[in-house]
């Protein structure tokens, strides 16, 4: 069996709970934590010199979209918010084609992995009519290549422009194509397993891109196949709107009357929650993927972490897509809830090791990992190393782990283990040439542009 040995780590936090070990070791044998301590000498396959450098449990990113990779940033929607920056976007994203999903989530998955993410979901709704191509099957073949541990999203998007909603109809899908393909995808990749690599989740897009016979119809799905259940909610006042005037109750209500709250569920964003709701998703047990980023890019709001966390709401973090974010940098989101929380409730309304907690373990149990999210034997081998020999940190080493939060302009992991297998070495990917990466991608974005009418 092959083994890893990070020597004399000079920080090793192991999660909120446990705190930091100084100048210890971490064992890996296959894909599991063996030992943590000072260990005696010890023979292993790799050994990685852990001196001067940080340890923490890998960054789990709980919802994003990959595509948006290769519209990151574009002049006409740079300070839109949600409805218009979406309608403009999606006459560009109508033309996404099967090479573009798959290098986009090369793209997406290599920056998260950079930037110590070790597990990664995707919110992926927006099927082309005529992509040619399986779509999961391909995000699949991208999260193997790099060595991502991920659980993916089956969305999907009934409702398009005539119907009332958002998008172009080449881009939504008839309910009972939506269903067929959503069973299809749990049987060929769901793995429920404690160390999976592959898990499915079924994520209708939003109470204003579907119907909600489509809601209650994939939460019954998701049910009979033990698979998670997600959705964005409540991120602008205008989806507010939206229900109230179509359903006539607010987004919450709409989604207990589909049966879509519970703890196999998790909302993206959940910034407009009135304190009733706050309450309902604590007695559900409901998650909640933070996205601070974008909801500051597109002005969105701040949502209400700091008084979810008394109430045991479980809050995971999230870079969302790279079009309402412009990156894909995990450690960063990290760094930006600590801030947005105290520009609201003060400098003592979160800590770093509420972030990191909110960033790993919270993450993880939103997704159903038991096994991944904190640095203890018999844990997932899922980890990221930082060095802290470098300029940036220089005055910042009386708290090492918090200055990774508070100090620092380049979030790069020295390396990145997943699953026991080095990702990240000496800050490069594994399983892509960086260079051909970024080459494809400057060339299929700009192809992208050109088909959406995008001028330069």
């Amino acid at each position: 069996m092959k083994t890893v040995l990070i020597k004399q780590c000079s920080r090793i936090f192991q999660s909120a709970d446990k705190g930091i070990l100084k100048d210890c070791d971490i064992l890996i044998e296959g894909n599991i934590i063996k030992k943590i301590g000072k260990l005696s000498e010890t023979q292993a396959d790799r050994v990685i010199d852990g001196r001067g450098r940080v340890v923490i449990p890998g960054l789990v990113n709980s919802h994003h979209h990959f595509y948006q990779t290769f519209t990151r940033n574009l002049p006409a929607v740079q300070n839109a918010e949600l409805f218009e920056w979406l309608v403009y976007l999606y006459d560009i994203w109508k033309h996404l084609d099967i090479d573009s999903v798959y290098n986009s989530s090369l793209l997406a998955m290599g920056e998260l992995l950079k930037t110590g993410c070790t597990t990664a979901s995707d919110h992926h709704y927006l099927y082309p009519r005529d992509i040619d191509g399986d779509i999961m099957a391909t995000q699949f073949a991208a999260s193997e290549k790099l060595g991502m541990r991920f659980s993916p999203t089956r969305g999907s998007m009934s409702l398009s422009k005539k119907d009332g909603g958002l998008p172009p109809d080449s881009v939504v899908q008839d309910e009972k194509t939506i269903l067929k393909d959503s069973e299809r995808v749990i049987k060929a990749y769901h793995d429920g397993s404690d160390f999976s690599m592959k898990k499915i989740v079924l994520a209708p897009c939003s109470p204003f891109s579907v119907t909600e016979a489509l809601m209650k119809d994939s939460a019954a799905l998701a049910r009979e196949y033990g698979v998670r259940l997600h959705t964005h909610l409540a991120e602008t006042r205008d989806e507010n709107d939206f229900c109230l005037q179509v359903y006539g109750r607010r987004p919450m209500q709409v989604m207990a009357d589909c049966d879509f709250l519970g703890k196999d569920v998790f909302f993206a964003h959940g910034v407009h929650f009135n304190d009733e709701e706050l309450d309902v998703l604590a007695e559900t047990g409901t998650h909640i993927a933070h996205c601070p980023t974008s909801n500051m890019r597109l002005g969105s709001g701040i949502c209400r972490v700091t008084e979810m966390i008394p109430k045991s709401i479980n809050v995971g973090l999230a870079v969302d897509g790279s079009a309402s974010n412009d990156s894909s940098d995990m450690l960063g989101e990290v760094r930006n809830s600590l801030l947005l929380q105290r520009v609201h409730y003060g400098a003592a309304a979160v800590t770093t090791a509420d972030v990191l907690k909110m960033g790993t373990e919270n993450g993880a149990r939103l997704l159903g990992y038991e096994k991944v999210g904190r640095l203890e034997e018999g844990m997932a081998a899922d980890m990221a190393v930082f060095n802290m020999n470098k300029l940036e940190y220089a005055g910042a080493l009386s708290d090492p782990v918090s200055a990774l939060i508070f100090s620092g302009y380049n979030h790069e992991a020295e390396y990145t283990l997943v699953n026991g297998e080095i990702a990240v070495d000496k800050g490069k990917l594994t399983g892509v040439d960086e260079e051909e990466l970024k080459e494809s991608c400057m060339r299929l974005s700009s192809e992208l542009w050109k088909k959406g009418g995008v001028q330069l």
